[in-house]
């Protein structure tokens, strides 16, 4: 907590402002982030009609120019919008975690790819669409599971393999020499 931390129980006030939805339950929400939120957004979110308007809205939506069929230019929108401002730090606090999660690991794979800033803003624009998601939808939130991603990567591998069997036409009696 720092200075600045009001004295009220910020997680009550705020599951019983947003009817039953409990957003500290995401990773790198703090009480700066939903006190933001109610100030800018309120309860009428729905305003928006989709995910994508309200992180538009934000302007954490990449402004893609495109001529020809070839992307010119995909940057996002500059401004200065409080809300966007608040879950770019959440989403620098996620970056800052050591603990594993689904955001942690989002945030980490987009900054090996393409640095921190745009993992900053790729966290926060995903943040966004969850937080949408989760006021319009009253539901609770759930973080990615990792044992159905586990079952994608299994069998791509085995599809991977397949492949090198296949091109190099590589018999039974061959993988049974190789374990002597």
């Amino acid at each position: 907590k720092n200075k600045q931390t009001p004295c009220m129980d910020m997680q009550k006030h705020s599951f019983q402002y947003f009817e039953g939805v409990d957003l500290f339950a995401i990773e790198g929400v703090n009480q700066n982030t939903v006190m933001t939120l109610m100030a800018e957004v309120g309860t009428e979110i729905s305003k928006f009609h989709s995910a994508k308007a309200f992180s538009n809205w934000l302007h954490l939506c990449p402004n893609e120019k495109i001529t020809g069929g070839k992307v010119i230019s995909n940057r996002t929108k500059r401004g200065a919008n409080p809300l966007s401002q608040a879950l770019k730090s959440a989403a620098n606090a996620i970056g800052n975690l050591k603990s594993v999660g689904h955001l942690t690991n989002f945030f980490k794979r987009i900054a090996y790819k393409n640095g921190r800033k745009e993992a900053i803003t790729a966290t926060a624009h995903k943040l966004a669409v969850i937080i949408y998601n989760m006021l319009t939808k009253r539901v609770p939130y759930k973080p990615f599971v990792r044992e159905f991603n586990e079952t994608i990567d299994r069998i791509k591998k085995l599809k991977e393999i397949d492949k090198f069997v296949r091109k190099y036409k590589i018999g039974v009696e061959e993988l049974d020499f190789c374990k002597l």
